[in-house]
């Protein structure tokens, strides 16, 4: 199966239209023609097969045999992370996070962060990319660049996984079993500052160990998610 965007997708209507990179990438690359059937989804969860009835690079239309609504997960999981000094390190994470069923994710600046700024409108394609290509029919939530204070602000405890001595920390898989709250925070390559842990536990974020090793912060982000699907069962299950 191959996926081809098309957002305007809905249970209600039979006509759908691709994304003007979609249908490009569908004329020009793949070379479909009208009549040919093809798979579409919103990014929502919904998707069907359906036939291609007009075609150019800008446009695709498709008339949309029938649809079905993917349950978003029972368990969804939300990460704030910093993204990292280098580019390709963060759209690592976007990607394998996406494979492995994230729901949202949420770019923070840190005390101690060393990229201020991103491209949200880049690491959305990566998102999408990356969607298509697992199969997976729900496309992350991707929030604007929030500053660690306003999220805090803005959110209810969580998790707070940092590499400090910190002597309340337990071990992530430890705490997993015991929140249905999927709500993780992971620091810059400096961590999280010694300000930023004591405002945290200040209100009533658990922190938590990754372990023993020392590990980049794409990394970290990957180790948290997956040990919230293994935990609550979303592996590999997140469009079932």
């Amino acid at each position: 199966m191959q996926l081809f965007y098309a957002p305007d997708l809905s249970a209600e209507h039979s006509l759908c239209h691709l994304s003007p990179e979609e249908s490009q990438h569908a004329v020009k690359v793949l070379r479909k023609k009208t009549g040919d059937q093809i798979d579409v989804f919103n990014g929502k969860g919904l998707i069907g097969p359906g036939i291609i009835t007009t075609q150019s690079h800008k446009e695709v239309t498709v008339q949309v045999i029938n649809t079905k609504q993917h349950p978003f997960a029972t368990h969804p999981l939300h990460i704030g992370i910093a993204p990292t000094k280098m580019n390709e390190r963060f759209e690592w994470f976007l990607e394998k996070a996406t494979e492995i069923g994230i729901q949202r994710i949420t770019p923070l600046l840190c005390d101690q962060s060393e990229r201020k700024q991103i491209n949200r409108e880049r690491m959305q394609k990566i998102l999408l990319s990356a969607a298509k290509q697992s199969l997976n029919t729900h496309i992350a939530q991707l929030d604007e660049l929030t500053s660690f204070d306003d999220f805090l602000a803005q959110n209810n405890p969580g998790i707070m996984a940092h590499c400090a001595a910190d002597s309340d920390k337990t071990s992530l898989p430890a705490l997993l079993q015991k929140t249905a709250s999927g709500l993780i925070i992971i620091g810059p390559e400096g961590d999280f500052s010694s300000r930023e842990i004591a405002l945290g536990k200040q209100k009533g974020w658990r922190t938590a160990s990754l372990g023993s090793t020392r590990l980049r912060t794409e990394t970290a982000g990957i180790w948290a998610a997956t040990a919230w699907a293994i935990a609550h069962n979303n592996l590999g299950a997140h469009d079932q």
